[in-house]
């Protein structure tokens, strides 16, 4: 199965690393893994005083905050998991990702560190649901 891991660095990520970890029967390394975070584009003003190699290298700075820990605990498991970084709306790029990919699955945390949540569960886990083609587990 080709899977796509959102991470955000929250502590709704812990568990969904925890949750696959002890499930090895369906998320072994037998799989194909994709690590996906998402950075809020810096504000038009900003990027344009920095330049666009300072904002585009900021984003990777950003992302591999996020991504390295993810990559070690995977790789402590047994799995070697690619990489993936976009600047945008954290829903709609997971959803574009996941469809345009053609993963199999995507697994996320119920919530992440969005400013706007839901009572029920995060607006971004709102929206992969809402606009991703792909089958979605989310991990409370």
């Amino acid at each position: 199965m080709k899977i796509l891991l959102a991470v955000d660095g929250s502590k709704y990520t812990k568990k969904m690393l925890a949750y696959l970890a002890t499930h090895n029967e369906m998320f072994g390394a037998g799989n194909a893994f994709t690590l996906i975070t998402v950075q809020a584009p810096l504000p038009p003003r900003a990027r344009a005083a920095v330049g666009a190699s300072a904002a585009n290298e900021y984003y990777e700075e950003e992302s591999a905050k996020v991504t390295s820990p993810v990559v070690k605990f995977l790789k402590r498991h047994g799995i070697d998991a690619k990489t993936l970084h976009k600047v945008g709306a954290p829903g709609e790029q997971i959803s574009k990702a996941a469809d345009g990919g053609k993963f199999d699955l995507v697994v996320m945390g119920s919530h992440g560190h969005s400013t706007l949540g839901n009572l029920v569960m995060g607006s971004v886990a709102t929206q992969v649901l809402a606009h991703c083609g792909v089958p979605v587990l989310l991990v409370r």
